[in-house]
């Protein structure tokens, strides 16, 4: 499940979507990032590495939910597995519902961060 919202991410890059004409552009090191879109449950043993990772990514900061699974728990809900919502780990400013949802949706949701932080 968490491939095809990798799929829905990338397609943000390809010549239809352009998202490098808004200068938004994906970065490998959460060192060099502002936003950090987390897909997909948090499993009890990937809540350090979030954890690491949110420390690791300067102010200011952003954190989007992308999809039902990380807005809400989706369809695992409460397990002793996972701590259900990424907001139950670390501070979420924003939530896209979708499972998963569509480049569009994505694109229109981080250009709307943008906006309402200027």
């Amino acid at each position: 499940m968490v491939r095809s919202y990798e799929l829905e991410i990338n397609a943000l890059n390809n010549l239809f979507y352009n998202i490098e004409r808004f200068r938004i552009h994906f970065v490998a090191s959460p060192r060099h990032a502002d936003v950090l879109l987390v897909t997909g449950v948090v499993s009890r043993h990937m809540q350090t590495t979030l954890l690491r990772t949110y420390d690791a990514t300067p102010n200011p900061k952003w954190v989007i939910a992308v999809g039902d699974c990380a807005s809400c728990g989706g369809e695992f809900g409460t397990s002793y597995v996972c701590c259900v919502a990424v907001r139950n780990v670390i501070p979420v400013d924003m939530t896209i519902a979708g499972c998963p949802p569509t480049p569009l949706v994505l694109l229109k949701a981080l250009l709307a961060l943008i906006e309402k932080e200027k």
